[in-house]
């Protein structure tokens, strides 16, 4: 079963997201922000992380920026970005930043289905051809 950890700072958006996800047979972990969350991931190494941008404590550019740095041996974890931030730049400076996917809230299920499922299928797929994710 595919773990995807859940970062978000409002708890009433973290919660539905959590609720939509599991509805799809996922198991989701949570954290309330980038401090928590990176915790979470060197504990429990999901397979794949949703984060906001702007929290507290640690934001989600800075949380990706310290798994890219001081633990590369998980840069093949898939990382969406789902956040309020609407712009353009922010979109361009979270992909750069290296986030796979960048969403912007309300959040679109459907669109956020696909893209984890996208995710889903190549991270099976990866584990039938032997490889790490």
């Amino acid at each position: 079963m595919i773990t995807v950890l859940c970062v978000e700072d409002e708890k009433d958006v973290r919660e539905l997201i959590s609720e939509e996800l599991e509805d799809a047979g996922i198991r989701v972990l949570q954290a309330e922000n980038g401090k928590e969350g990176l915790e979470r991931i060197l504990h429990e190494r999901p397979d794949i992380v949703i984060s906001d941008i702007t929290m507290p404590e640690m934001d989600g550019l800075s949380l990706l920026g310290e798994l890219q740095i001081n633990h590369p041996e998980l840069t093949n974890m898939p990382f969406l970005f789902l956040t309020a931030l609407t712009d353009r730049g922010k979109m361009i400076e979270g992909l750069e930043a290296g986030a796979e996917i960048y969403l912007t809230k309300p959040v679109d299920f459907d669109v956020l289905m696909a893209k984890i499922n996208g995710l889903v299928v190549r991270l099976e797929n990866r584990v039938a051809a032997g490889l790490e994710f």
